[in-house]
């Protein structure tokens, strides 16, 4: 097993020459052994160094392999080029960072120098490597690891300075503005020139960046009672939320200026669902603490929480789901624990392996997300209420809890446009700090929570339970997944909405609470003239988003999105949700006009009934003069309109609305993602190329003629 242990050297300069290397040209070829090898570089991209001769270790069903090529650093990525490969796939040429054989500089985790008289070396931009390494292996944070050996006759200075060249480029590339302006008109250039428009047409997303989409979202929920609302458009109330929200339609835009200031990042509660029934979800963050508001703030308050509702369910995302630091570090034991594989000794079967795996908590914290979100599920469906989403500042845990519901609960998500625009909506216009919790450029470990990563392994856990259930398939999330460490667009590159918009990648702009005379809306303009913030202005650079899989995607890739098991037409009616559909002749709509307004906190699966309206305090609702409702597992069973399952999952009658297993057996490795360091796990999982495809196809094509051969046997037996 490789030694991770990081030695700390002073400086040394080296006999070798280890200065700056001059960028070359983009076109620069290099000769090796005759044959001209060129990595094709995009505009703005340039050779640092290249080492010819390398070979890449590469394991087959038949043992150990290695496949020979040139190993190149440039300024934005490690690329490998075989030299029986024109870096093309079924004769048209790779897009850009769409092979398994580079990888972007922010999405290297770890580097180690191997030298078998010496011990391993973690290498940083600041190491002295005493010794030419024989080996390099990379150890990416997307759970891939690299592995490249240098030749041994006379080729070390080469060896060395690429090693180099790629721990300095690795280290200063968090530092480095080229990811946000490099090339991106380029790769959309060469998208628009090749004929597939059909199929870039049937990856459209909504980005809910106009008022366009808002309209167009809103009317497919069949939401009459709400309308989008501009008042966010220029981000003087909120630079956190997006320029549209949805309000309900009598709620005029002057009364909703009023309580922004009674929420904590003035992140006040809005419509993010409608549900069929006539149940609406709602995110909010939780109430600030210094608020005082007055009767007419505490009305309209009433008024955005209810939504036209007798019932409200306040839902506290913090009470049961993991925190972000209990996340991050439940992450990072799974990948430090996924690397234990690169040791052949090692197995995923191992009960020291397994054991290993319990302690992380990662499934831990995937079941109780499906649990939550379950639960949330069937308080939309079971009446016609008003159930708001609360987060400390609703940017985390309520983006997760939001889409996993919307999943469970429409249809429309669980397709791949739907999805893409889930994400845009609940996700990218909401919010979420993905620059902070990513930590793919800034290299700032205080911030750092994968929740994103969270969300997926949970839709990952419904793809297993519910297979003909989603358009998309395991192929297409892991693309989403990897998309998280290639930083050449603009979906993850951002804290919210308002940070996109001016292309800054600096710290997320702290709001203001100012009480007495509320938000002004000259003062976000007022501190930025004062320089209170830095903005740094990019210019105008149309960056493209991870929705535009051609850039990156070859079309037999984005083939592999498409669950041949999805039947389309059970859902086909017109991509607008039937209001009728989930209506049982028991169910009945209440009239809520007749009944008074009841409050309710829902947390750790049971209803907790507030006697007094709004008594928060520190934060949140107080639960002091409450008294315990019936628990949500305990309610009656004729009451609810869905039916068990033979799984022990429950579904719809009609097959729309999902609630899956999440006991503990129902749950899972993600072997696809976190175990693609080990090559023989990955055996049978999924082919990642046309020649593993071939290789899976004849073992299948052996394995079935053996079993018939013993087939034939065996009656051949037992006639005689």
């Amino acid at each position: 097993m490789l030694s991770m242990s990081k030695n700390s050297f002073k400086i040394k300069q080296p006999l070798l020459d280890t200065g700056p290397r001059s960028p070359k040209s983009p076109n620069m070829s290099r000769k090796r052994n005759g044959n001209c090898h060129t990595l094709q570089c995009i505009a703005g991209e340039y050779i640092q160094e290249a080492a010819g001769h390398v070979k890449k270790s590469s394991s087959s069903r038949d043992g150990e392999g290695y496949i020979p090529g040139t190993l190149y650093c440039t300024n934005l990525r490690v690329a490998f080029l075989p030299d029986s490969s024109s870096n093309t796939e079924n004769g048209s040429r790779y897009p850009f960072m769409c092979s398994d054989y580079e990888v972007a500089l922010p999405c290297i985790g770890k580097l180690v120098a191997v030298n078998s008289f010496t011990k391993s070396k973690v290498l940083t931009s600041t190491s002295t490597l005493k010794f030419i390494p024989e080996e390099l292996i990379i150890l990416c944070r997307d759970f891939r690891v690299l592995r490249f050996q240098f030749h041994e006759n006379g080729l070390e200075p080469q060896a060395f300075r690429v090693t180099m060249a790629i721990a300095q480029a690795q280290e200063n590339s968090g530092r480095n503005s080229c990811y946000e302006n490099i090339a991106l008109k380029n790769l959309e250039n060469s998208c628009l020139g090749r004929q597939d428009k059909q199929l870039q047409e049937e990856f459209s997303v909504l980005l809910f960046e106009t008022l366009c989409d808002w309209e167009k979202e809103l009317k497919r929920l069949g939401a009459a009672s709400w309308r989008v609302s501009p008042v966010n458009e220029r981000f003087d109330m909120s630079t956190s939320l997006p320029k549209y929200l949805w309000v309900p339609s009598r709620f005029l835009d002057n009364e909703l200026k009023r309580i922004f200031v009674h929420f904590n990042e003035r992140r006040i509660p809005r419509l993010c669902w409608h549900h069929p029934r006539g149940s609406d979800l709602l995110r909010a963050a939780n109430f600030h603490t210094n608020s005082d508001p007055e009767k007419e703030d505490m009305r309209a308050i009433e008024t955005l929480l209810f939504a036209g509702h007798s019932q409200c369910v306040i839902v506290e995302a913090t009470a049961d789901l993991p925190s972000l630091p209990e996340i991050q570090q439940s992450y990072s034991k799974l990948w430090n624990l996924s690397l234990c594989l690169t040791d052949a000794s090692v197995a995923p079967s191992d009960e020291k392996w397994l054991s290993g795996l319990e302690s992380t908590r990662w499934l831990d914290h995937v079941r109780i997300c499906l649990k939550k979100a379950s639960e949330v599920t069937v308080l939309l469906a079971e009446r016609s209420r008003s159930v708001v989403l609360q987060e400390s500042d609703d940017r985390d845990l309520n983006c997760l809890l939001a889409s996993l519901v919307q999943v469970l609960s429409d249809p429309h998500m669980r397709t791949i446009h739907g999805f893409q625009s889930l994400i845009q909506k609940e996700w990218v216009a909401a919010g979420h700090p993905f620059l902070l919790r990513l930590n793919v450029l800034q290299k700032n470990d205080q911030d750092e929570s994968p929740v994103f990563f969270l969300f997926l392994d949970s839709i990952w856990q419904l793809l297993q339970q519910f297979p003909q259930s989603f358009e998309f398939t395991e192929a297409y999330l892991m693309a989403v997944y990897d998309s998280c460490f290639i930083p050449f667009s603009s979906t993850f590159l951002f804290n919210c909405q308002w940070e996109r918009s001016r292309k800054n990648q600096n710290r997320f702009l702290n709001q203001l609470y100012t009480p007495i005379n509320g938000w002004q809306e000259n003062l976000c303009l007022e501190i930025l003239q004062k320089g209170g913030y830095p903005v740094k202005n990019m210019g105008h650079t149309n960056l493209s988003t991870i929705w535009n899989w051609l850039l990156r995607s070859s079309p037999w890739q984005i083939a592999q999105f498409r669950n041949p098991w999805y039947n389309e037409n059970n859902f086909s009616n017109g991509g607008t949700l039937n209001k009728n559909v989930l209506l049982t002749n028991s169910d009945k709509m209440e009239n809520t006009s007749s009944e008074k307004w009841t409050l309710y906190i829902f947390s750790k699966g049971s209803l907790s009934l507030q006697t007094h309206i709004f008594p928060w305090k520190n934060g949140t609702l107080s639960k002091k003069s409450s008294r315990r409702v019936q628990a949500l597992e305990t309610s009656r069973e004729q009451d609810r309109p869905w039916k068990a399952k033979s799984n022990g999952s429950f579904i719809y009658h009609n097959g729309l609305l999902l609630l899956p297993s999440h006991t503990g057996t129902s749950i899972r490795l993600w072997k696809r993602c976190y175990l693609r360091g080990n090559p023989e796990v990955q055996v049978g999982l999924f082919a990642s190329n046309i020649v593993s495809l071939t290789e899976e196809l004849d073992l299948l094509q052996k394995r079935l003629t053996y079993l018939q051969a013993r087939g034939s046997y065996s009656i051949a037996l037992e006639s005689t």
